[in-house]
C-alpha cells in the first residue's frame, strides 16, 4: 500500500517540451509506476498507496500527495538549490553518453555510462536527504524520481 499510484506533472511553469522531451516524460511516469516504494511519515493516518503531483513554482520544487480517492494529505517544497549542480552534470554526462553511442567503442560507452549511473545515484541521494522527514522512497524510486525530476526541466 506504500507506493505511488498515480503522478500528475503541472507543466503549467515549465518551457513547452519537445515533442522528444514529452516522451521521455511519459517513459520516467511509466517506469516510475511500474516498481516504486513511497510513504509519509503519517502512513499509520493516511497508509497509501498515494498520488503524487508534481510541480515547480517559483523555482521549488512541490510535491503535492493525496489519497486514491483525491484527499490532499500533504505538500512540501523542496528548493531546487540543492538539485541545481547534480542535474546540470547529468545533462551533460548524458549528452556525452548520447554522443559516444554514434562514435565510441563500447569499451568507452560503458565508461561514461558508470559515470552516467553515478551521477544519477547522487542525484537519488540528495532527493532522499530532502525527502528526509517528509517523504519515505527507497533509493529504486528516488532514482526513478530523480529521473523525472530531470526531465521535467529538460524541456
Amino acid at each position: 500500500m506504500s507506493r505511488l499510484i498515480a503522478i500528475d506533472i503541472d507543466d503549467r511553469a515549465l518551457p513547452a517540451p519537445s515533442p522528444e522531451v514529452d516522451q521521455e516524460r511519459k517513459v520516467a511516469v511509466f517506469d516510475l509506476l511500474e516498481d516504486n516504494a513511497f510513504s509519509i511519515p503519517r502512513a499509520a493516518e493516511f497508509p497509501g498507496p498515494y498520488r503524487l503531483g508534481l510541480a515547480v513554482r517559483e523555482g521549488r520544487l512541490v510535491f503535492g500527495i493525496s489519497t486514491e480517492d483525491g484527499a490532499q494529505v500533504a505538500e512540501f517544497h523542496l528548493s531546487m538549490g540543492p538539485f541545481r549542480q547534480v542535474v546540470k552534470d547529468y545533462f551533460q554526462i548524458c549528452e556525452s553518453y548520447f554522443e559516444a553511442v554514434k562514435r565510441l567503442p563500447p569499451s568507452q560507452i560503458e565508461a561514461i555510462d558508470m559515470a552516467r549511473r553515478g551521477i544519477h545515484n547522487e542525484g537519488a541521494r540528495v532527493l532522499q536527504e530532502r525527502l528526509e522527514g517528509k517523504a519515505v522512497v527507497d533509493t529504486a524510486t528516488a532514482r526513478r524520481l530523480f529521473t523525472l525530476i530531470c526531465v521535467m526541466h529538460w524541456g
